[in-house]
Protein backbone atom coordinates (compact mmCIF):
# COMPACT_ATOMS: atom_id res chain seq x y z
CA UNK A 1 0.00 0.00 0.00
CA UNK A 2 1.35 3.40 -0.93
CA UNK A 3 0.80 6.47 1.00
CA UNK A 4 1.18 9.81 0.41
CA UNK A 5 1.92 12.82 2.69
CA UNK A 6 1.30 16.41 1.32
CA UNK A 7 2.98 19.56 3.51
CA UNK A 8 4.22 22.91 2.86
CA UNK A 9 0.65 24.64 2.17
CA UNK A 10 -0.18 28.03 4.06
CA UNK A 11 -1.10 31.59 3.37
CA UNK A 12 0.99 33.90 1.97
CA UNK A 13 0.42 36.94 -0.32
CA UNK A 14 0.79 37.73 -3.70
CA UNK A 15 4.13 37.36 -5.07
CA UNK A 16 5.67 35.12 -2.45
CA UNK A 17 6.63 31.82 -2.52
CA UNK A 18 5.76 28.29 -1.04
CA UNK A 19 7.61 24.71 -1.54
CA UNK A 20 4.69 22.11 -1.06
CA UNK A 21 6.47 18.38 -0.36
CA UNK A 22 4.71 14.62 -0.57
CA UNK A 23 6.33 12.00 1.44
CA UNK A 24 5.56 8.90 0.10
CA UNK A 25 5.96 5.44 1.65
CA UNK A 26 5.26 1.70 1.04
CA UNK A 27 6.86 -1.49 1.14
CA UNK A 28 6.66 -1.68 -2.75
CA UNK A 29 6.99 2.48 -3.34
CA UNK A 30 7.77 2.33 -7.09
CA UNK A 31 5.97 4.87 -9.10
CA UNK A 32 6.81 5.75 -13.13
CA UNK A 33 5.23 9.07 -12.41
CA UNK A 34 4.29 11.41 -9.49
CA UNK A 35 2.13 14.48 -10.05
CA UNK A 36 0.66 17.53 -8.40
CA UNK A 37 -2.90 18.60 -8.75
CA UNK A 38 -5.35 21.77 -7.41
CA UNK A 39 -8.62 21.91 -6.80
CA UNK A 40 -10.33 25.04 -6.09
CA UNK A 41 -13.65 25.33 -4.91
CA UNK A 42 -16.28 24.75 -7.37
CA UNK A 43 -13.72 23.56 -9.98
CA UNK A 44 -12.66 20.63 -11.21
CA UNK A 45 -9.68 18.91 -9.84
CA UNK A 46 -6.06 20.81 -12.60
CA UNK A 47 -3.03 19.11 -13.43
CA UNK A 48 -0.18 21.11 -12.16
CA UNK A 49 3.01 19.11 -12.53
CA UNK A 50 4.08 16.09 -13.36
CA UNK A 51 7.63 14.20 -13.00
CA UNK A 52 8.93 10.98 -14.00
CA UNK A 53 10.46 9.22 -11.12
CA UNK A 54 13.00 7.63 -12.79
CA UNK A 55 14.52 9.81 -14.69
CA UNK A 56 13.09 13.45 -13.30
CA UNK A 57 11.72 14.60 -16.76
CA UNK A 58 9.16 16.74 -15.91
CA UNK A 59 6.13 18.13 -17.84
CA UNK A 60 3.86 21.29 -16.62
CA UNK A 61 0.20 22.47 -17.18
CA UNK A 62 1.07 25.36 -19.82
CA UNK A 63 -0.33 28.16 -18.08
CA UNK A 64 2.00 27.20 -14.96
CA UNK A 65 5.00 27.18 -16.95
CA UNK A 66 7.68 28.90 -15.54
CA UNK A 67 6.33 29.45 -11.65
CA UNK A 68 6.06 26.41 -10.85
CA UNK A 69 9.11 24.13 -10.55
CA UNK A 70 8.92 20.00 -9.73
CA UNK A 71 11.48 17.82 -7.93
CA UNK A 72 11.91 14.59 -7.07
CA UNK A 73 14.29 12.96 -3.94
CA UNK A 74 15.06 9.37 -4.84
CA UNK A 75 16.82 8.99 -1.30
CA UNK A 76 13.56 10.30 0.93
CA UNK A 77 11.12 9.10 -1.47
CA UNK A 78 9.78 12.76 -1.57
CA UNK A 79 8.26 15.09 -4.11
CA UNK A 80 8.19 19.05 -4.42
CA UNK A 81 6.58 21.46 -6.28
CA UNK A 82 8.48 25.13 -5.89
CA UNK A 83 5.81 27.90 -6.22
CA UNK A 84 7.10 31.20 -7.20
CA UNK A 85 5.88 34.82 -7.49
CA UNK A 86 2.14 33.06 -6.15
CA UNK A 87 -0.86 34.77 -7.55
CA UNK A 88 -4.59 34.83 -5.66
CA UNK A 89 -5.49 32.07 -8.79
CA UNK A 90 -3.30 29.51 -7.69
CA UNK A 91 -5.59 29.41 -4.32
CA UNK A 92 -6.51 25.56 -3.89
CA UNK A 93 -5.90 23.18 -2.00
CA UNK A 94 -3.38 20.80 -3.94
CA UNK A 95 -3.11 17.11 -4.13
CA UNK A 96 0.24 14.89 -5.25
CA UNK A 97 -0.36 11.48 -6.76
CA UNK A 98 1.08 8.50 -7.82
CA UNK A 99 0.53 6.17 -10.74
CA UNK A 100 2.50 2.42 -10.34
CA UNK A 101 1.32 1.45 -14.09
CA UNK A 102 2.99 2.40 -17.44
CA UNK A 103 -0.78 3.83 -18.36
CA UNK A 104 0.37 6.52 -15.80
CA UNK A 105 3.51 7.58 -17.64
CA UNK A 106 3.52 11.23 -18.78
CA UNK A 107 -0.19 11.38 -17.57
CA UNK A 108 -2.48 14.81 -17.16
CA UNK A 109 -5.59 13.14 -16.45
CA UNK A 110 -5.91 12.59 -12.61
CA UNK A 111 -8.14 9.37 -13.53
CA UNK A 112 -4.73 7.82 -14.60
CA UNK A 113 -2.99 7.77 -11.40
CA UNK A 114 -3.61 4.98 -8.79
CA UNK A 115 -2.53 6.77 -5.17
CA UNK A 116 -3.43 9.92 -3.78
CA UNK A 117 -2.76 12.36 -1.13
CA UNK A 118 -4.89 14.30 1.55
CA UNK A 119 -4.07 17.54 -0.04
CA UNK A 120 -2.93 20.75 1.24
CA UNK A 121 -4.58 24.02 1.31
CA UNK A 122 -2.55 27.07 -0.09
CA UNK A 123 -4.00 30.45 0.25
CA UNK A 124 -2.75 33.62 -1.83
CA UNK A 125 -3.83 36.71 -1.04
CA UNK A 126 -3.84 39.89 -2.90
Amino acid sequence: QVQLVESGGGLVQAGESLRLSCAASGRTFRPYTMGWFRQAPGMERQFVSGIYWAGGYAYYADSLRGRFTISRDHATNTMYLQMDSLKPEDTAVYYCAASDSLRGVGARDADLYEYWGQGTQVTVSS
